[in-house]
Order: structure tokens, then C-alpha cells, then sequence
């Protein structure tokens, strides 16, 4: 029993891990221990759950089911203010009642990857302690940090370089962030590898305030072969409450760059065993589109059932070997003045105009009936369902 607990604790702290605050040693030796530690995941509601958030919430689960206590943190406070993490302009900034919207379904949808009804989760929301914070407290908060160290950022000195301007509001994200984990008393703090700074930063005013050392664990990302992550922004996202379907299908749309990184990520398939597939399709000795249906079944699985994989596996397979229509496909909306270019473009389903007129010139862009559109510049006057390719399907809405 001791070791099998044993290799879960190495599973749990290398698996998927960037790194490791302070040390990866470190907290080997608290997890082999008897102590029960509280761990915090945020998410700030700007929009729809999706993936890269299933990659946290797997590891989440790993300590949940070791006996630790575990939060889910609901940043309603400090999406209002926007994580300038990446960001090479300030955030449009939303209201309270537009990230309460965005919240709405979370703690349903996280419950397809954690034990929602377990004694040892809760579900936090920074509004509670963050908006009771008086002038006084901020600028004792304030004075444990310097004007150099947040400016520190890739991503701050990147505007100024461009002449870009820094608000005073995302400049002071990370301390807000900081002290979720102080105002929760955590003792690690679990997030992608682009919440660095953020997560160091609690660190920092955790040990200041409370001279009490918190761990940081630092996931890879879910990135595509450009290094864009897979998130809100870039409009790469696989929604968690996208049908079985639509999942299994986007999934199959991803670059085999993506397969050994899902893998890793997103599924709890032996790593030995993901070595040994990697090692497979170097050498030609496995297709990279049937380890690419292994990863899509286990996604939809991991957010759906075993069944409802098999039916998605079926549906995907009779589609692109008879030619067919899917029913459940991406629907993108035409803005005013968009033609079909600039939509599929701006979603990133064509990489850029120079590619959608490759693909119309070599006939390779069919509407529904199998006619070929011919117009670099066609712009639907009607709902219109588009084949791109041999794979891609998309609806576009007016």
C-alpha cells in the first residue's frame, strides 16, 4: 500500500510538471509524509472551461485522491481586472455581471473531472476578501513588492519596447492574485507554466506575511506547433461541455505535434506506454492518426463516458469514409463586412488568407451540395456549411 502511494506521489509531481517551488524534493518528502496540505487552483470566468483548464483540474484530482484538501478558487474579482499574463495589449475590462454569466455551469462542469462531492474540495470566490480590503491594506500589500519587480514581466516589457501602455489595474494583478493565497492560508498553488510570476508572487507575500513557505506546481502547456497555448484568446479552445462529437472530431483536427503533449496532458494512459507510441510513430511503426484516435477516445472518455467515445469514434469514422456532412459541427458567426476568409481566418480554422486561397484554388473548398467555391472573396448571403480539406467542417451563421 505504501508503494503504491509512493508512485502516485511521482506521477503526481512529474508527470505533466514544468516545475517544481521550491524544490520537486521538497514536496516529495511533505506528500510521503502523513500531513494533509491544502491546494488551490484560480480560475478567473472570462469565458468558457475548456481543455487547458482539464490539464490543472487532472492534477488537482491526482491530490484529491491522495486525501488532500482541495480548492477551486472562482476569481470573480480578479477577472474584472484581467490577467495582462501574454497579453500584448490591456484587456477589455468586465463587468461584474458579465463574469458571473461566464461562471455559470463551472462547478458542473468541473465535477466531470473532480469529486464534487467529496468532504475535501470547496469552491472559493477572491470577491469575498478582496473587496473588503480597506486603502490602508492595499498599501500595506502594496509595500512588499517593488515597481521593479513587477515590471520584471516578458510581457510589460514588451509594450514598452513597442510604446504600449501598462494600466495601473493589470499592473497590480499578480498582488491581488498573491493574496488569494495568503487570505486562503495554502499551502501550494497549482497552475500552467504562463502563471508563473503570478504564483511566485503569493509565494513571496505568503512567506512576508505569514512567514509560511507555499509550494508552486507549474504545468506544460497545451500548445499548438506555433506556441500559441490553447486558450480564449487565440480561439483554439475545446470547450468541456463540447458534445462528444464535436470534441472527438476537434481533437482529430490537431497537428500530430499535439498527440504525445495531449497524451501526457490530458489522459492517465501509461507515460511508459506514451514513450513507447512516440518511439512507434518516429519509425513509421504506428500511424499517427491511430494514435491520434487513441487520445481523442480517452479525452472524450475523461469528459464524457467510454460509451459516448466509442459512438463519437463511429460517427467520426463514417463521416470521412463515406464522405458525409457531420451534424454536429463548429459554427463561427459572419460579422458585418467579414467575407468567409476573414471569419475562418480571425478563428484560426485557416492559418491565414495566403492558405484559404491555396485551398480555393486547388478546389479543396466545398458548400454542402459538393460545389466547389471558386471566389477568394465569397462572403455567405445565407447560413452556409463549408468543407474545407478532407476533415473540416464549419458553419457559418449570419
Amino acid at each position: 500500500m505504501e508503494e503504491i502511494k509512493k508512485e502516485k506521489i511521482t506521477e503526481l509531481i512529474s508527470r505533466g510538471v514544468e516545475n517544481i517551488y521550491p524544490t520537486p524534493l521538497a514536496l516529495a518528502e511533505v506528500l510521503n509524509s502523513d500531513k494533509k496540505i491544502r491546494i488551490y487552483y484560480g480560475i478567473d470566468p472570462t469565458g468558457r472551461l475548456h481543455l487547458g483548464h482539464a490539464v490543472q483540474l487532472k492534477k488537482l484530482r491526482q491530490f484529491q485522491d491522495l486525501g488532500h484538501e482541495v480548492i477551486v478558487l472562482i476569481g470573480d474579482f480578479t477577472a474584472r481586472i484581467g490577467d495582462p499574463t501574454d497579453k500584448s495589449a490591456t484587456r477589455k475590462k468586465l463587468s461584474k455581471e458579465e463574469v458571473e454569466k461566464h461562471a455559470e455551469g463551472y462547478k458542473e462542469l468541473i465535477g466531470k473531472i473532480l469529486d464534487t462531492s467529496g468532504a475535501n474540495i470547496r469552491f472559493l470566490h477572491n470577491e469575498e476578501w478582496t473587496n473588503k480590503l480597506k486603502p490602508e491594506d492595499l498599501l500595506e500589500l502594496a509595500s512588499y513588492f517593488t515597481v521593479s519587480q513587477f515590471l520584471e514581466r516578458d510581457m510589460f516589457q514588451e509594450r514598452i519596447k513597442a510604446h504600449k501602455e501598462i494600466h495601473l489595474h493589470e499592473f497590480l494583478y499578480p498582488l491581488f492574485q498573491a493574496y488569494d493565497a495568503v487570505s486562503m492560508d495554502v499551502d501550494l498553488q497549482i497552475g500552467g507554466n504562463d502563471q508563473t510570476f503570478n504564483m511566485l508572487a503569493g509565494r513571496t507575500l505568503m512567506r512576508k506575511m505569514k512567514d509560511k513557505e507555499k509550494f508552486v506546481l507549474t504545468t506544460k502547456m497545451l500548445a499548438d506547433p506555433s506556441g500559441k497555448k490553447m486558450g480564449k484568446t487565440e480561439g483554439n479552445i475545446i470547450p468541456l461541455d463540447a458534445s462528444a462529437n464535436e470534441m472527438f472530431g476537434a481533437v482529430m483536427s490537431w497537428s500530430d505535434e499535439l498527440i504525445i503533449i495531449g497524451l501526457e496532458l490530458l489522459t492517465d494512459v501509461p507515460m511508459d506506454e506514451v514513450k513507447v507510441m512516440k518511439r512507434e510513430m518516429l519509425i513509421g511503426k504506428l500511424n499517427p492518426r491511430d494514435a491520434k484516435a487513441r487520445l481523442a477516445k480517452e479525452i472524450v472518455t475523461l469528459l464524457n463516458s467510454k460509451e459516448d467515445a466509442k459512438i463519437a469514434e463511429k460517427s467520426f469514422t463514417d463521416t470521412f469514409s463515406k464522405g458525409e456532412t457531420p451534424t454536429d459541427i463548429e459554427e463561427i458567426k459572419l460579422e458585418k463586412g467579414q467575407s468567409a476568409m476573414q471569419a475562418l481566418v480571425a478563428k484560426n480554422i485557416v492559418s491565414s488568407g495566403s492558405e484559404w486561397r491555396r485551398l480555393v484554388e486547388n478546389g479543396a473548398v466545398k458548400n454542402a451540395d459538393g460545389e466547389k467555391i471558386t471566389d477568394i472573396n465569397f462572403t455567405p448571403t445565407k447560413t452556409t456549411v463549408l468543407r474545407i480539406g478532407k476533415k473540416t467542417f464549419v458553419k457559418i451563421v449570419l
